[in-house]
């Protein structure tokens, strides 16, 4: 077998787990992606795809982790969440890495609430209300970002399929 098939089979591979990656926290989605974009376009000596691509591509990558912070905290915030709250959904979600697929979606939200509730020090059942508000709104930014970054990773592979063929 040919070395750049192989490079093409690995770039296929990583733009395949990256598109899961967009939708499972547990993967760097994008960035796999653009490594593999990268790799074909290496494979190919930048015949088909050149720098501006790769720009454009790099670009859309650091948008993509722009997204997924402001997403998730534009959710919180929108239902006041403290800033322990936000602190709470990022360990929650880290947290939830060990736990499979249950944890990557119970993990930020159990994170805010109780982040919230010690922020708030506050166990009344108003209290206890509002720390589920900050958690449901932390997941509607979550849900939020995972479709603006598939968003962003169908333009990723439009941006590479137009520069490969045309």
């Amino acid at each position: 077998m040919d070395l750049s098939a192989l490079f093409y089979i690995l770039a296929a591979l990583l733009v395949l787990i990256g598109l899961a990656g967009v939708v499972l926290p547990a993967l760097p989605g994008v960035p796999l992606m653009f490594a593999g974009m990268l790799l074909a376009a290496w494979a190919d000596g930048f015949e088909r795809v050149g720098v501006w691509s790769l720009v454009t591509l790099g670009v859309l990558t650091a948008v993509s982790f722009a997204v997924d912070f402001w997403a998730t905290a534009v959710g919180a915030k929108r239902v006041g969440a403290s800033r322990l709250a936000l602190v709470g959904t990022i360990i929650g979600t880290f947290v939830g890495l060990f736990f499979g697929l249950p944890g990557l979606f119970a993990g930020p939200f159990v994170g805010a609430v109780i982040g919230e509730l010690i922020s708030r020090r506050d166990l009344r059942p108003g209290g206890l209300g509002q720390a589920t508000r900050v958690g449901i709104g932390t997941w509607v930014g979550i849900a939020i970002g995972v479709a603006l970054k598939l968003a962003l990773a169908v333009l990723m592979l439009a941006v590479f399929a137009f520069a490969w063929w045309w």
